[in-house]
Formats: structure tokens, sequence, C-alpha cells
């Protein structure tokens, strides 16, 4: 049974900290531990330093943000739904493959569609 105090604990200062520290902690560690996250998080450095070098209008910049950070986190539950099947089962399972192929797929729906709407406002800026 909880507490009255246990509940006030949770929802401390030193308890927001803490949960912070918690999700840099999974940035940095899909950061070492991902192959393809490097990959999206250059692309989004390549979008945002293009962003700046051709002065694209605020809402172009910031749907380029929104797809950017998108794309990662997407990679991010990817990278945390592979990991947690792998912790789950070492034997092939059909059920594992499936949740491993919609997660990978869901990343690259984002990532194609990001693609599109790079072009959509960076071709203009390139052609000029």
């Amino acid at each position: 049974m909880r507490s009255e105090f246990d509940v006030k604990e949770e929802h401390s200062v030193k308890a927001l900290i803490k949960s912070f520290q918690h999700a840099f902690c999974g940035i940095l560690t899909s950061f070492v531990i991902g192959r393809n996250i490097k990959v999206h998080y250059i692309a989004a450095l390549a979008a945002i330093l293009g962003g700046l070098y051709f002065g694209i209008s605020k809402v172009e910049f910031l749907i380029i943000l929104l797809v950017s950070a998108q794309v990662i986190c997407l990679e991010m539950v990817n990278t945390a739904i592979e990991r947690t099947v792998d912790l789950v089962t070492v034997e092939y399972h059909l059920y594992a493959k499936i949740a491993k192929d919609i997660a990978a797929g869901a990343v690259l729906v984002a990532a194609i569609f990001a693609t599109i709407i790079g072009g959509i406002i960076f071709l203009p800026y390139i052609f000029k």
C-alpha cells in the first residue's frame, strides 16, 4: 500500500530531475548503440544547416525541425522495441519478427515523408 509520502516523493523536484536524467541517458544510449540513428541525426543536421544557408521561412524551418524530430523519435522507439524483443526471446518467433518489422517500417515511412517534405522545401531554393 502506498502512503501519502510516497506520492509526494514521486512528484518532488528531485524525482523530476531524476526522470530528466533517465530521459537524457536514453537519448545518449540510443545514439551510442543505434546504427541508423546516427544517419538520422546527420540528415537532421544537414537539413537545419541547409535551412540556415538558404534562409528558409520560419514555417519551413519549423516543419524541418518537426519531421526531423519525428524520424529521430521513431528510430528511438524502434530501437527500444528491438531491444525489448531481443530481451524477451532469443529464439526466432514470428510475432517478434512482426513487431520488429513494423517498428522499422514506421521509421522508414517517416523518413520517406521527411525526405519528400525536405525536397518540397529545399528544391525551389536550390534551383533559384
